[in-house]
């Protein structure tokens, strides 16, 4: 597996490059601002061919350069139906943004549960609500890999103060991540890369985190 992430934009969001090194098709997700002339040397750079952008959530950090990938490359668009409009309408739920984002209408909806392919990588969509009504992580589990949005960081969570932010449903979520293997690597929307078994608080996040 072709795995790389890049901190991009004001909010040092990471946009994350993945692929099949057997097809060497490749699928983006979240690509934060400044990332669409970055992303598409480095698809060229090792070879690849770029099949799918997968978002695991629209805030604007992490839709910024949709509009320029599905311009440029006509490749498809992913994400959960209930953070769709805030994709085609950055700013529409309600959280201010730094500077104009343009919208993007998705090409595909996923669901929890679904499967996806990117050559011969088998990817798992887990809806994880409470970030964002509709954010998902992407679970690789041939590759013990987890691509968590802002649903879990190393040692926290989501911001819970957004307006579409629902604490109960975190917390739900978060016991859902934790039943996965302790060893699978979690590479989070920002900052540096965890394991399921560090963070061994997750069904207890209520406790730790609720106000």
């Amino acid at each position: 597996m072709i795995l790389h992430k890049y901190p991009l934009g004001p909010l040092q969001t990471n946009a994350i490059l993945f692929g099949c090194e057997e097809t060497k098709k490749a699928a983006i997700v979240d690509p934060a601002p400044g990332s669409f002339d970055l992303l598409l040397e480095e698809i060229q750079e090792y070879g690849l061919t770029l099949d799918k952008v997968l978002l695991t959530h629209s805030h604007w950090d992490h839709i910024a350069d949709v509009h320029l990938l599905q311009a440029k490359t006509k490749v498809p668009v992913y994400i959960h139906p209930l953070d769709a409009k805030n994709l085609e309408h950055p700013g529409s739920d309600g959280i201010p943004l730094f500077f104009p984002i343009h919208g993007a209408k998705a090409d595909f909806y996923f669901q929890d549960g679904d499967r996806l392919e990117v050559g011969r990588l088998k990817i798992e969509v887990i809806h994880t609500p409470g970030h964002s009504p509709g954010g998902v992580c992407f679970y690789i589990a041939a590759q013990k890999v987890l691509i968590s949005g802002d649903t879990l960081f190393c040692g926290s969570i989501g911001n819970l103060h957004l307006p579409t932010a629902s604490a109960d449903r975190m917390w739900e979520s978060l016991r859902k991540l934790a039943a996965l293997p302790p060893e699978t690597r979690v590479i989070p929307g920002h900052g540096g890369d965890t394991t399921i078994g560090h963070e061994n608080w997750l069904n207890r996040a209520e406790n730790i985190f609720k106000e």
